[in-house]
């Protein structure tokens, strides 16, 4: 963990043109190179929450129709971002194999600051690492992603004893798995929901960060056969 000083805003890099205002969702990386930056290079300074929320989306567009541009993943990168990290995004994802966050979302080092947890539950450790990556790193846009055939919230659903300490996950599934009346792939979707939730009001921190327009809670769904994430309305 670093503290830094965050200096540089978006309002540095100029106004921007009557066309890119009028630009929808999903044309930040085009705003960014109207601004004479590179899209690759995002940073939380030169990202409005939508913003950032437009990359993650583009990012995941690339991926899903096998078109990725794996940005920011050599050795050169690495070293750019090793004396401070600058994540535009925060993510809360599963600890599924088959669901690697920087990969979907087409980024690579420095980009997003991830926390992963098998059924992409709030812990306290969980939440208090999302809060170091918001308002410490200053990520613009936090990220619940869920998956489709989750195996935590498929044991949940089920109900059955499970070895060790597995079933604590399933006190923060349940609520979830209630309002889906034991529907697993509804489940997984009110699960996004649920934690959301979670993480807008059960932390202050975030809270504010909500208030004041600094950070987006947002969501969606992972579909791990397609690639593509379906965002969930929060």
């Amino acid at each position: 963990m670093c503290d830094q000083n965050h200096v540089h805003t978006a309002l540095c890099a100029g106004p921007l043109t009557a066309a890119a205002r009028q630009r929808p969702v999903g044309a930040a990386a085009h705003v960014r190179a109207e601004r004479g930056s590179d899209p690759w290079e995002p940073t939380p300074d030169d990202l409005s929450p939508d913003e950032a929320l437009d990359l993650l989306y583009a990012g995941n567009a690339r991926f899903a129709t096998g078109n990725p541009a794996a940005p920011n993943r050599d050795l050169e990168r690495l070293k750019e971002v090793a004396p401070a990290q600058r994540p535009f995004a925060a993510v809360l994802g599963c600890a599924d194999s088959r669901v690697p966050v920087e990969i979907v979302f087409d980024r690579g080092c420095g980009d997003l600051f991830v926390t992963r947890i098998a059924g992409n539950v709030t812990t306290p450790e969980c939440i208090s690492s999302l809060e170091f990556g918001t308002h410490v790193l200053g990520a613009k846009v936090l990220y619940v992603l869920g998956h489709t055939h989750c195996g935590a919230i498929t044991a949940a659903v089920r109900g059955e004893p499970v070895p060790g300490q597995i079933s604590v996950l399933f006190q923060h599934l349940r609520p979830a798995v209630r309002a889906a009346q034991g529907d697993v792939a509804l489940a997984v979707l009110e699960n996004v929901k649920a934690q959301a939730a979670v993480l807008s009001e059960a932390s202050p921190v975030i809270a504010q960060l909500i208030r004041d327009g600094k950070l987006k809670v947002a969501g969606g769904v992972y579909d791990i056969s397609t690639g593509r994430v379906t965002p969930v309305e929060i």
